[in-house]
């Protein structure tokens, strides 16, 4: 991927040397750029590899989904904040998820312990599953597993 980027870089460069100008302009830089995306999008191919700009649009579509999910559970803990009478049922259960690595399994307990209402108290040894505390386990379990699997997902997108 960092040919990519490179060979891209290289015709912008070749777009602002080679472009009828009397001095050089960022504009044109970003044009030569721009041009360059789109021949390198056709000849990824070749290189045998992912296009360069698929992780960075995998990193947006990951930001945007955490976004969502932030907002819906934050709408949710208000809600039980602003109930008159509280009731909710906290507790434990247990998560198994497909990601490996460190950065994979840092990640998804990092997202899921960045929402409202819930935190990862432990990871097994395996680094195979998770321990969740939930702040209603009978409301928001089925949402944290959606929102786990979704971050999943986009985790695995990102990095593979």
């Amino acid at each position: 991927m960092p040919a990519q980027f490179l060979i891209n870089m290289f015709i912008a460069l070749l777009w602002t040397l080679i472009s009828d100008e009397e001095e050089l302009r960022f504009t044109t830089f970003v044009a030569g750029y721009l041009v360059g995306i789109v021949i390198v999008f056709l000849m990824h191919r070749f290189f045998g590899q992912r296009f360069y700009l698929a992780k960075f649009f995998a990193l947006v579509k990951l930001l945007l989904i955490y976004s969502r999910e932030l907002i819906l559970s934050t709408k949710l803990v208000v809600g039980h904040i602003l109930r008159p009478k509280i009731n909710i049922k906290p507790g434990l259960f247990k998560y198994e998820t497909d990601l490996r690595g460190d950065w994979e399994i840092t990640a998804l307990a990092l997202l899921l312990m960045l929402t409202p209402g819930s935190v990862v108290v432990e990871v097994t040894h395996e680094g195979d599953g998770f321990y969740i505390h939930a702040m209603d386990v009978e409301q928001s379990k089925e949402m944290l597993i959606r929102s786990l699997k979704n971050f999943e997902k986009a985790i695995l997108e990102v990095t593979r």
